[in-house]
């Protein structure tokens, strides 16, 4: 549990093994970023295809916003989150 998060966090594990954490909302219209289509390290949200940067959780330009991030990391096979 993380008092500071409010709502749903989506958690990324990338092809490179890299891992991220973001609050579930696109910047945009709310959309369910867990729902979206990864590429790199970016998603695109599932609504209107807003790309949203996993490392600062910014969407990328020429969109405008951000989704808050938290911090994630992997131990053995066990994801931690922490608080922003």
């Amino acid at each position: 549990m993380i008092p500071a998060a409010k709502g749903d966090i989506a958690i990324y594990r990338c092809s490179d093994d890299s891992a991220f954490a973001l609050h579930n909302r696109c910047p945009h219209k709310q959309g369910p970023l867990s729902e979206g289509i990864v590429h790199g390290h970016q998603v695109a949200c599932p609504l209107h295809s807003w790309v949203i940067d996993l490392e600062s959780g910014e969407a990328v330009a020429p969109d405008i916003g951000c989704a808050p991030k938290l911090p994630v990391r992997v131990v053995d096979g066990v994801v931690w989150l922490g608080q922003p």
